[in-house]
């Protein structure tokens, strides 16, 4: 692992990646990349992005001790990476910040994006309203109902959301249409993928602005250890959850080298990883394209896609990022599933027992993080890329849980601190 050098010159991690696009967009895609290979490791453009971060972001973001939930757990330290409480309430800010600084240097005054859980979708609309620059976001139908409330922060901010009603609606098809409308406008407009997906260079481009994410921990973790008592200076395990994954490859890159931490990426394993109804890529697909680049994917025996489950919009994919397929395949790092039960399990105990509402998607990785603590010594440790906030999700949250928090005649007998019965 020591020399980590990935993709190749044509986007290639292994046998994955690459880039699969149609003509129409050939020339786009070769723009993009020579725009990317200027400014990568230009100066100003690093100066511009890092001040961002940190002045409209609000970077670095914490790293929390989860002492109680280590005390009561009896095993590891559990430590969270709080990328929730970044601007917007989630990772997906980094990103957006890099692509549309890219945007503008490019002439494209017209934004497109996807988005399942919202959260891209919100830091796209975000980032749109700061630099002048049009919006248009695609959202499969279902995942407009289930994530109503970042719906409606993507219209206050001007953008236009556009709902998918083709296949299962959700954000597989979100893309779909997303690709079609880069096709049909491609000279004025740029196309910001939110994921670790896509033709090259969106796996190398995303991952390379999240890797914000893991850059901070190695910094912030020794100091942390040294507080408890720990002799090591970073985790014994990485833990993140994987849609696309962003968030993962945004923590995991900077520690791929350290051979010393397992990384290991949560799926979602829906209604269990042997029902069929699952987005679980890595541990259930095999190779295959989609959208523009070789990964696993969830597809039948002729290689149609298949449908995905998953409680979270935001790992409700039937693929993902071509880096973690090669992750896995050499070794590097391990894939699990996570049931929604377990999930909405490791939601709840957060919320009561840390003060912390997390996304569902980072609930993933919570839950895990959760199975794995008893089984390591109180001298190990484990970080979390606690990816996102919940707020987006309480509508999901009290469906499942029976619960109708609009209704107020339900208050009725019950005392309401603050105020009267």
């Amino acid at each position: 692992m020591s020399a980590y050098q990935q993709p190749d010159a044509s986007g290639h991690f292994g046998p994955y990646g690459g880039s699969f696009a149609s003509e129409t967009l050939t020339h786009a895609l070769h723009e993009l990349r020579a725009a990317y290979a200027r400014y990568q490791n230009d100066p100003e453009f690093q100066a511009e992005f890092r001040h961002e971060l940190a002045h409209f972001v609000g970077r670095p973001s914490p790293v929390y001790h989860a002492a109680r939930t280590s005390r009561e757990l009896g095993g590891a330290q559990i430590y969270l990476k709080r990328e929730d409480l970044n601007h917007t309430g989630a990772h997906k800010i980094n990103n957006v910040i890099g692509q549309a600084m890219l945007a503008r240097r490019m002439g494209k005054p017209r934004i497109i994006a996807e988005t399942g859980a919202g959260q891209h979708g919100v830091a796209t609309a975000t980032i749109c309203a700061r630099y002048g620059l049009e919006c248009v976001v695609y959202m499969g139908a279902e995942d407009v109902k289930r994530q109503s409330p970042n719906v409606y922060r993507m219209k206050l901010l001007g953008a236009t959301v556009v709902p998918v009603e083709s296949g299962s609606r959700t954000l597989k098809d979100a893309l779909n249409e997303a690709m079609r409308d880069w096709v049909a406008n491609v000279d004025h407009t740029f196309y910001i993928i939110g994921t670790v997906a896509g033709p090259h260079p969106y796996p190398m481009m995303v991952r390379d602005f999240q890797s914000v994410i893991g850059q901070e921990c190695l910094t912030q973790m020794p100091g942390l250890l040294a507080e408890q008592g720990i002799a090591a200076e970073q985790p014994d395990v990485v833990v993140a959850c994987v849609g696309g994954g962003s968030n993962a490859m945004g923590i995991f890159h900077p520690y791929i080298d350290r051979t010393a931490t397992r990384l290991i990426g949560v799926e979602a394993a829906g209604q269990g990883l042997d029902s069929g109804k699952h987005s679980a890529s890595l541990q259930r697909g095999s190779s295959g394209v989609l959208h523009g680049n070789r990964t696993f994917i969830l597809q039948d025996e002729n290689g149609q896609i298949t449908e995905t489950h998953s409680i979270s919009a935001g790992l409700d994919y039937p693929g993902v990022g071509p880096e973690h397929a090669w992750l896995q395949e050499i070794g590097r790092a391990e894939y699990v599933g996570i049931t929604d039960q377990e999930a909405l399990d490791a939601f709840h105990h957060l919320c009561r027992t840390e003060g912390i509402i997390p996304a569902l998607e980072s609930s993933h990785a919570v839950a895990y993080a959760l199975k794995l603590a008893p089984t390591m010594a109180p001298t190990q440790s484990i970080l979390v890329n606690l990816s996102g906030r919940g707020d987006k999700d309480i509508g999901t949250v009290a469906d499942l849980s029976g619960v109708d928090f609009y209704d107020r005649p339900s208050l009725r007998g019950h005392t309401v601190k603050g105020g009267r019965e």
